[in-house]
């Protein structure tokens, strides 16, 4: 098969590619920087010719919910358009659990936009919604992070690996589409400042953290079991734990 990686040079991006070319197919890069816009559309068709699914992993930073809607309502628009133009049979994009049970993060709200257009579009869908990736808490104390100190949420997560989340992508792309939710975690619930205390004293990094709920994006409509997944999620194999012990040989 060919499979369209959108956002395929980003970090879900580039895991995906390798994992459909370990599969067996051929995984079609598409990004700015191989001559694709997927917020104008230029590049697309001419990329899209003789693809058999999509995967997006597009991302924003934004911190603005009228912005991310408008951005992955874009995206997405323009996505699944030059799909049906070009015969595609199965559209993918990577989501995130507790998407519906949060409701003031503007991320959450570009999530939900590009779902719901997802989900009326034309082109046959999967949605693979992850939980929050291992480096995520470490990346929330960088965001929060005022000289010594850093500012993390007494979230409680399920982390997962990039490459588990990136090896299920594969997979499912490679199927026929479900038109229904899929969720996928890593195998064991974390809390997030043990988590980001334990990835940053692997990393040698000398940093204060303070449990609050005033940090960043995040409110306490996300506390409790909020970011699990189900019971009929997909547990990716790797532990936070192993991949720690990567992080400090790498440090």
């Amino acid at each position: 098969m060919r499979i369209a990686i959108v956002g395929g040079t980003g970090l879900v991006g580039r895991s995906a590619v390798h994992a459909v070319g370990r599969a067996g197919h051929e995984a079609v890069v598409v990004a700015r920087s191989r001559g694709v816009d997927v917020t104008t559309g230029e590049g697309l068709d001419d990329t899209l010719a003789g693809v058999d699914a999509v995967v997006d992993v597009t991302n924003s930073t934004a911190t603005d919910a009228t912005v991310t809607r408008e951005f992955f309502g874009t995206v997405t628009q323009r996505l699944l358009a030059a799909e049906e133009r070009a015969g595609v049979g199965h559209h993918v994009v990577l989501s995130i659990v507790g998407l519906d049970r949060v409701e003031g993060n503007a991320h959450y709200a570009g999530k939900r936009r590009q779902e719901e257009l997802v989900r009326a579009g034309s082109v046959p869908w999967t949605i693979v919604r992850a939980t929050q990736f291992h480096d995520f808490a470490a990346m929330v104390a960088g965001w929060t992070r005022r000289g010594d100190a850093a500012v993390v949420p007494p979230l409680l997560v399920q982390p997962v690996a990039v490459s588990d989340v990136a090896q299920v992508l594969a997979e499912v792309a490679a199927g026929p589409p479900r038109g229904r939710v899929l969720e996928v975690a890593g195998p064991e619930p974390q809390d997030l400042v043990d988590m980001a205390r334990r990835t940053l004293a692997a990393r040698g990094d000398a940093v204060r953290l303070v449990p609050s709920w005033q940090a960043g994006p995040f409110g306490t409509e996300m506390a409790g079991e909020v970011l699990l997944p189900g019971p009929d999620a997909q547990l990716g194999p790797t532990t936070f734990d192993s991949w720690l012990v990567e992080q400090e040989a790498t440090s």
